[in-house]
Formats: structure tokens, sequence, C-alpha cells
């Protein structure tokens, strides 16, 4: 038996679409709002059947404030799902996200909510607060690439002006800030702007891996998306995708031997709800975390990120009833925890093998 595990980057708005169907492109132009709700209400119900009985959903790509929907179904009972930490639409600047590539005359829509500016900035932040964000989401970088040595060059997106102010005014909300940040300048501004989390971090230098264990920077590293479809090897992209798997897994473990406080995300919808979505814990233990601490990263550690520390992740008089169950040890094999029998939440029976 086991707490229900959380899951701290998901997209349950996304299914990892198929670049041969349109890709992500597809979704914004051609899907109905209606229709990606009832595919989000299957993600949601995918990552409560596999045992994760508590999500932070990172933005919603294009759908607006359709998790705070979704969220309310599940909180009212209407639909399964886990417990959901909202991002709504996440913000990011021109430039900086997709749709893109379009003649310039045509306007068409953005994955994010696009700012300039620090007076937009702190607006943007404050609307979706007022929407129901319960955290809000930057991108920090953009684009990225393998340079002529192999090393991976990542495109900055907002200013530290910029971030700053939303950092401050989510602050002053009671609220955190999450930052999808690969590497350089933009990782540096999101750390120097007081950024909560850092998601994904495939480089992490040692300056800023100081200043994460300094600052209790979270760190969400989602591993196994990015050793997943790799482009020929010959290609611009292809040394891209393998510069970026090499240069996180070395992240990873300076970040680990550091101290730095991690917690486990996939990525989830960036490739396919009809994946499992536990195949990053091999990764962590083949990366050198020990199984235990393994489990914290989906248990203790983010229901502390997520400031329901001895309410969730435990087991424990006065904690919400969210228990799982495995048939072996997974101290003994990590990926028992894809074999789970059964699932309470919120003191409910949803699975009982």
């Amino acid at each position: 038996m086991l707490p229900g595990l959380i899951e701290s980057h998901t997209h349950i708005f996304l299914q990892g679409e198929d670049p041969a169907l349109g890709g992500y492109d597809r979704q914004l132009l051609k899907f109905p709002l209606a229709y990606r709700a009832a595919r989000a209400t299957v993600s949601a119900r995918r990552a409560l059947e596999q045992g994760f009985t508590t999500i932070r959903d990172m933005e919603t790509e294009g759908a607006g404030y359709g998790d705070v929907g979704i969220k309310m179904a599940v909180n009212e009972g209407r639909i399964p799902g886990p417990r959901i930490f909202t991002t709504t639409r996440a913000i990011s600047t021109t430039g900086g996200y997709p749709l893109e590539g379009y003649a310039p005359e045509i306007q068409v829509p953005k994955g994010v909510q696009i700012i300039d500016g620090p007076v937009e900035a702190r607006k943007a932040a404050r609307e979706q607060m007022d929407n129901g964000a319960d955290w809000i989401k930057v991108y920090m970088t953009h684009r990225s690439w393998s340079d002529k040595d192999g090393k991976l060059v990542s495109q900055p997106t907002l200013t530290l002006e910029e971030i700053k102010a939303i950092t401050s005014e989510v602050h002053s909300w009671g609220r955190k800030v999450a930052c999808h940040a690969y590497s350089g300048e933009g990782l540096h501004r999101a750390l120097d702007g007081g950024c909560d989390s850092i998601e994904h971090g495939l480089d992490l230098d040692d300056a800023a891996i100081a200043q994460m264990k300094g600052q209790g920077t979270w760190y969400c590293p989602t591993i196994a998306i990015y050793y997943k479809e790799w482009a020929p090897e010959n290609t611009l992209a292809g040394r891209r995708d393998r510069a970026r798997a090499m240069e996180h897994e070395q992240s990873f473990k300076r970040a680990l031997r550091a101290g730095v406080r991690i917690v486990y995300g996939t990525d989830v919808g960036g490739f396919s709800w009809d994946e499992p979505i536990v195949q990053d814990f091999p990764y962590m233990v083949k990366f050198g975390m020990s199984p235990m601490d393994t489990l914290r990263s989906a248990t203790i550690a983010p229901a502390e990120m997520l400031e329901m520390p001895g309410q969730i992740g435990v087991l424990a008089p006065g904690a919400y009833a969210d228990v799982i169950a495995v048939q072996g040890d997974p101290l003994k094999d990590i990926t028992e925890l894809g074999r789970v029998k059964f699932v309470m939440h919120n003191g409910q029976v949803f699975k009982a093998e």
C-alpha cells in the first residue's frame, strides 16, 4: 500500500499529436473546444487509473481555461479524475510559442497568452489567477538547437523585468510560478526572477544548480519524453535531440548530488495518454536516485511543493484518503508502480482488481 501518487507535469488537453495527422497545429486550428474537453476528460481518468490521485496540469495549449472546467467537474463528482492544480493558459512573448510559420498577414491562434513588457506580464498573471489558475506557468525559453560543438542552445523569451513582474504579482496572491526553461540565459533569468519550479531543466550548469539549491527551487525534470522519436542522427534536429538527452542526464545527476528538491513529472500529453505515465521512474533510478527517494519525488516532495504536506502524498491520520496498492515491492523493482491494482481517491474506491 502506498499514498496516491502525484504527477507534477501533465497536459490533459494534449494527446501527443501525430505529426502525420497535422501535429500540434491541428488541435488549435481544427478541433472544437468541446472535443478537446472530451479528450481531456479521458486523460484525467487515465491519470487516476494509473494511481496518480493528484496532478499539476501545466497549461491547456490553446484551450483557454478548460482545465478549470475539468477540475470543477472532477470536484463535483461528475467525472472521475485526480485532484487538479491548474495553470490555465501559460505565458510567453512574441516569437516565443507556436503556432508559427504561417503567412504574416494571417492571424493564427497561439498555444499560450502572449505578452510584451512588464505591464502586460503582470496583467496576464492577474487575469489567469482571477480565472482560476492555481499556479502560473511561464515559458522562459523557446526553441533549442545544437551548436557547432554539439552544445545545447536555447532561445530566451521573457526579460528579467517581465518575469519579476509576474513572480511579484503571483507571490502577492500567495501562489507560485512554474518556469519552462531548458538552459542558458532564459534559465538564469527564471532563477533570478524568483520562479518556484524549473520544468525540464535540460542543461543545468553549476551556477544554476547552486542557485536552485540556495533558493529552494523545485526541479521537475521530465526525462523519458526526451528519449522518444529522435530525428535521424545526421540532421540538425537529430543532433539537437541527442544533445538534449545527453545533457539532461548529466543535469539530473548533478542536481541529485547537490540536493536540489526534485519532483516527479513526465510531460504526458507531449506523448500519448495511451502510454504509461510511470515511465520516468526507471530513468530516475537508472540515473542514481534511490527507489525510496524516487517514491518520495511522487509523494512527499510534491505535497510540500503544492503546499499540502500531511494532506496528500502520505498515509496518515488526517490526510486525504488517497491510497493505491501494487502486488510487488517498488523498493525492489520500481516498475511495480506501473502495475497498480487498487486506487482510492478521497476515500472512494475507483479501482479494485
